[in-house]
């Protein structure tokens, strides 16, 4: 077991919407086992630790940040791990490992579930982390159980019955923070692969019609709020296009903020307020964050 220590990175190299600045470090697992010794390192750094996957939802401040980044390895890959309790297949995937990686595998073995998660980015850790989902599935209810470290409790399995799962949330119960998804254990079930690459090339087609799938985005800005769109609204009230320093509401969708390529945090934090000012001014609605700001 070895960590790897590296200079911090900056998080506009490391995060999809390609802004924010240094982190003081970086420590890496090349294996889940390498988690035994991250509290001792962790206690020797002064900065704040900090997990990042593939940074997808993320928004970091400029500057030096006070952050010790740690990250897990992509190496491994999903392996069948035997049937659950009600029969279905179960996957099991290390947390480094690039979800959409996880889902070609599931195609090419004919594993159904994980179709409505096609055209997400990250890591299978982020988006535990993040209950990530669309289109009506999300991370959780196929997740058999998962893998974790916190500073408190070491390493350790989780079942279902130890975590509160909800739009954009998961929260493991007696965690600390920091803590780290290792692996995830999928439960799923056997299909035709054809069908299932077939569905999973429906959910693509119909992002890439409607969201800035290539561009340098953090994603969704904002949750929907209880029945309603965020999106939708910040459409009535004209900011899709809306610009401002190099960053701007996409032209496809109202709710995904893009990079332009000369954009900086301070922009994206001024275009946010903006947005969430304005609708809770007209529809009396206070926005809540789904991009999770790093400072």
């Amino acid at each position: 077991m070895a960590l790897k220590i590296q200079p911090g990175p900056r998080f506009a190299e490391r995060t999809t919407l390609r802004v924010g600045g240094r982190a003081q470090a970086e420590i890496l697992l090349e294996s889940p086992e390498d988690a035994a010794l991250l509290g001792d390192e962790l206690a020797r750094h002064a900065g704040r630790p900090f997990v990042l996957g593939w940074g997808s939802n993320l928004l970091a401040l400029d500057g030096d940040l006070d952050i010790a980044v740690v990250s897990l390895g992509q190496a491994g890959s999903p392996v069948r791990a035997g049937l659950s309790s009600d029969g279905r297949e179960l996957v099991l995937a290390p947390g480094g490992l690039m979800l959409p990686k996880l889902l070609g595998w599931a195609a090419r073995e004919g594993l159904s579930g994980m179709e409505g998660l096609a055209g997400i980015p990250g890591t299978v850790g982020g988006a535990v982390a993040m209950n990530a989902g669309s289109y009506g599935r999300e991370t959780a209810e196929l997740l058999d159980a998962v893998r974790v470290w916190d500073m408190s409790g070491g390493l350790r399995w989780i079942g279902p019955e130890q975590w509160l799962a909800g739009y954009r949330r998961f929260t493991p119960l007696g965690l600390d923070e920091p803590w780290l998804v290792l692996e995830a254990r999928y439960a799923l079930t056997q299909a035709a692969p054809e069908a299932v690459r077939a569905a999973m090339d429906d959910v693509l087609a119909r992002k890439k019609a409607t969201q800035p799938v290539s561009a340098a985005t953090c994603g969704c800005v904002f949750k929907n709020p209880p029945g309603a769109s965020a999106g939708k609204m910040l459409d009535e009230l004209g900011f899709k296009g809306k610009a401002l320093g190099g960053m701007r509401f996409s032209g496809m969708h109202a709710n995904f903020l893009v990079n332009d390529g000369r954009g900086t945090a301070m922009a994206a934090l001024e275009l946010i307020d903006q947005a969430s000012q304005a609708v809770l001014e007209h529809f009396g609605v206070e926005l809540k964050l789904e991009v999770k700001v790093v400072q």
